[in-house]
């Protein structure tokens, strides 16, 4: 080799400089001359040499002795539900004639409440359905008329009792145009429900023919407005807990010769599923149904042969180096935090075990409780597995894995998981009205109570208007009937200075003061109280007490004789509040039947508040230069 060719250091030759010539490249591949990668990207089976590599940067070298599923056979128990309990109501017999949402979501619509009378459009639909049923009847359709008359609207009177109507000039609009015109269809409803000896023909002069027609259509009238028209549970079927503001409900399913009772003690939350529901281990059982012959039975056992089907789906991963995955999904672009979990595993499912799982389809029943006994797989190589349940083992033991299982509750430590399926009739989506009724309970530290601001209020007209809307309506409505009234007589104020007992609040807020529980020296509870109406210049000895205008705050308040005062527990409202309201909901079954209910639901709050309620101030009296 010629002299100056030999270089004894190259390392300090290239650190140094010395020799220009010497070159350095950054890139393992050649650079190339053309444009067109046609025939670099075929990768052509003459180069073995590069096929090699890439098996080998894939990883196809470091296999392992796997196979694939060929055949699969699966021993499922199955048993269908049978009861069903609202709350402590009694017992009812489980049916999927209808959504479950449908059964513990509704409720009662009440067409009067503080001796008022609400709900002018659906009393003006029920009277519109009653007298066209009488009039499409020959036998009584000459009686329509008489309905009209025995049930008409009236207008009250203009005073302190009907600041329901008058406080509000569209309410009030309507009223005017109703009254004496249309029938009140809920005044016969109220009256019909009121005692089981009411006839719809009392008042009205009938023959007994026709008093026992006009009963048939009064039953078909009230089936169609409770259960067509709007679904009610009826009088000894809410599922409702004011107490704790949520519902409560069980159902239950013969099971090993026993009785497996699901319960959902903790459900407001507006969409009912599998995970509503925990198994009751306390060996307490349902009552059977009442006027039901006892449910049969309904267990079965059965096995099935399946032929295992992969999974893909779009943006699938491919295995093979030389095809490229198309771009209707996008993973990288997923937006997620570190507590979305169902993202999460949903991205793993589809980056990592690509094509490492496989479906045997298997249909199963509405309103069933199945559970998996064992599967056995025969692979490609002939060899048989048994398989079970990945999540059993102890309930408590939180190592152990699971998805759609319930858990246990009632048990003891050594209480084994439950790993079978709940498939309940459940639709996945329901319309929802605005809200009819909206409250927001809120903690005021600085006062020691929980305020419940009533921020949706319904009308008599069927709607709802903001609460501080109409909390200022009616004081403005109370205030000019004083001055319009007698007065009382005011003693001239010559001080310098007032004293104040206690400052006011919206009406719309309603106190809940903390109360000891009985036989308790340190739980306590939260009880409605009330504000007081003091307008200057009320020639009343008393002032009148604020009362709430929403039914689900004036519970107690309307049953007959004495009024009952209402608790919430007081842990129902947390820290950062409450928001409980009340809304028409609608959806369409499998059958095609549309169902509207009035439903509840209850969501987390937006923090503390403050009243600025203050006692004993001394203020400053203005007076005139």
């Amino acid at each position: 080799m010629p002299t100056q060719l030999y270089i004894k250091n190259i390392a300090e030759a290239i650190r140094e400089k010395t020799f220009p010539t010497v070159k350095m490249w950054n890139r393992l591949e050649g650079r190339p001359v053309t444009k067109n990668f046609d025939r670099a990207l075929k990768a052509e089976v003459r180069d073995a040499l590069w096929m090699l590599s890439r098996q080998w940067q894939l990883g196809e070298f470091a296999g392992n002795d796997a196979a694939s599923p060929v055949l699969a056979k699966i021993n499922i128990d199955n048993t269908q539900l049978t009861k069903y309990q609202p709350a402590s109501a009694p017992v009812q017999p489980f049916t999927d004639e209808l959504p479950l949402e449908v059964k513990v979501e509704c409720r009662n619509i009440p067409l009067a409440w503080n001796n008022q009378t609400m709900h002018l459009d659906l009393r003006l639909q029920l009277g519109k359905r009653w007298l066209m049923m009488v009039a499409d009847d020959p036998a009584v359709a000459g009686l329509a008329n008489d309905f009209k008359t025995q049930y008409l609207f009236v207008m009250p009177p203009r005073d302190a009792a009907s600041d329901y109507i008058y406080a509000h000039q569209s309410t009030l609009q309507q009223w005017v145009s109703v009254a004496g015109r249309m029938m009140d269809g809920g005044k016969l409803l109220n009256y019909l429900l009121g005692d089981a000896g009411h006839s719809p023909a009392d008042g009205i002069v009938a023959t007994l023919s026709q008093d026992a027609q006009l009963k048939l259509i009064a039953k078909s009238w009230m089936q169609w407005f409770t259960r067509e028209l709007y679904y009610q549970p009826g009088p000894d079927a809410d599922a409702w807990i004011p107490e704790q503001l949520e519902y409560q409900a069980a159902v239950s399913a013969p099971s090993a010769g026993a009785e497996k009772i699901l319960r959902a003690e903790e459900y407001y939350s507006g969409h009912l599923d599998w995970y509503s529901f925990d198994h009751d281990e306390s060996g307490k059982i349902l009552d059977s149904p009442a006027g039901a012959p006892p449910p049969l039975p309904v267990e079965d056992s059965f096995t099935k042969t399946f032929l295992p089907v992969g999974i893909s789906f779009n943006g699938m991963p491919n295995t093979r180096w030389w095809s490229f995955e198309d771009s209707k999904t996008n993973f990288g672009d997923v937006n997620l935090g570190t507590t979305d979990l169902g993202k999460l595993l949903l991205m793993e499912f589809g980056l990592i075990y690509a094509n490492d799982w496989f479906v045997l389809p298997f249909k199963l029943p509405a309103g069933s409780i199945s559970s998996i006994k064992g599967m056995t797989v025969t692979d490609t190589f002939g060899e048989r597995f048994w398989i079970e349940a990945a999540g059993k083992g102890k309930d408590d033991d939180w190592h152990r894995w699971n998805m759609f299982t319930m858990s246990v509750q009632g048990a003891d430590a050594s209480q084994n998981a439950d790993t079978s399926l709940l498939l309940l009739p459940v639709v996945p989506k329901i319309q929802e009205s605005r809200p009819l009724e909206e409250i927001t309970l809120i903690r005021d530290e600085a006062a020691n109570m929980v305020w419940a601001i009533e921020s949706a209020v319904p009308v008599t007209n069927g709607f709802a208007r903001p609460g501080k809307e109409l909390a200022d309506a009616v004081r403005f409505y109370h205030t000019a009937l004083i001055k319009k009234g007698p007065q009382a007589t005011k003693l001239p104020y010559t001080a310098d200075i007032s004293y104040l007992a206690m400052t006011t609040v919206p009406e719309n807020w309603i106190p809940f003061i903390p109360v000891h529980v009985k036989d308790s020296n340190r739980e306590i509870q939260l009880q409605r109280a009330a504000m007081l109406r003091i307008i200057d210049g009320d020639p009343a000895p008393l002032p009148s007490k604020v009362r709430p205008q929403t039914t689900t705050l004036r519970q107690g308040l309307d049953e007959m004789g004495m009024k009952k005062s209402y608790f919430i527990h007081e842990e129902e409202v947390l820290r950062v509040g409450v928001i409980v309201s009340k809304t028409f909901q609608r959806t369409r079954w499998n059958n095609g039947k549309v169902f509207t209910w009035l439903g509840m639901r209850k969501t987390t709050g937006r923090g503390e508040g403050s009243s600025q309620l203050a006692f004993d101030r001394i203020l400053p009296v203005s007076k005139p230069k």
